[in-house]
């Protein structure tokens, strides 16, 4: 009996390290397989979005066929006035169209606290190459409104990252909608990402943040320059 049950012990270790063997070389062959398969949908994703941006001539020829603009928007004070002695400014703030200055497009109002606001936005250029015919172009994108007591980060949003800005809603009619979400959602998300832009055939993305002191009675008009800058004009309100 002792010299039968000598063999049991050393089959039941071989048959042991046998299963462990075939069960860790499984695991490895899932997590390779899902590995694989993970790295597959990251390239397909990225190549998707490399393809948009630098191979996609629908987009090329949207982005060759934007004008440079000039105004692109004006703020107005509603009322101005001190509650438990803080002063705040409530202000009416209008996006205008591209290719009508007097056509409103987006309308928001905001109170921030103090006279001193800030209007920033996000510029995208393009680079001076044969896509674009020699002329500089750029997308602006209105990102959100602050006083000059309050952190940007807790700013009024006037656009919705990742969204379609409306001045644009026309842009990129000629591009699928899911091209066209793909478009602005790498706008917004790759801003802090100037290699990655840069393959993509996108000069930069940066913010522009200007500010003023308002006051009932004017208007302040929203203008870019030619090299990109925002700058406010002030006129009487009629």
């Amino acid at each position: 009996m002792t010299n039968q049950s000598r063999p049991v012990k050393p089959m039941i270790k071989i048959i042991k390290t046998q299963n462990g063997g075939v069960f860790f070389r499984t695991v490895i062959i899932l997590f390779l397989i899902l590995m694989a398969g993970l790295g597959g949908a990251l390239f397909y994703g990225s190549k998707s979005i490399h393809d948009l941006f630098a191979n996609n001539k629908k987009l090329q020829q949207a982005i060759a066929n934007l004008t440079r603009e000039d105004q692109i928007g004006y703020a107005k004070v509603i009322r101005q006035g001190t509650v438990d002695g803080r002063l705040y400014t409530t202000l009416k703030f209008v996006e205008t169209a591209r290719d009508n200055q007097l056509k409103t497009v987006l309308a928001r109002e905001y109170t921030i606290p103090g006279d001193v606001v800030f209007f920033d936005a996000l510029i995208v250029s393009f680079p001076d190459d044969a896509i674009m015919a020699g002329e500089k172009r750029a997308l602006y994108l209105w990102r959100r409104v602050y006083g000059e007591t309050m952190a940007p980060a807790d700013g009024f949003p006037i656009e919705m990252e990742s969204q379609a800005p409306k001045r644009y809603a026309d842009f990129l009619h000629a591009l699928s909608l899911p091209d066209q979400e793909m478009f602005w959602e790498a706008v917004w998300q790759l801003a802090d990402d100037p290699d990655t832009l840069k393959k993509y055939g996108i000069r930069a993305v940066y913010g522009n943040a200007v500010y003023k002191k308002l006051r009932p009675g004017l208007i302040y008009v929203f203008k870019i320059s030619a090299n990109g800058r925002v700058y406010p004009e002030t006129v009487p309100d009629i």
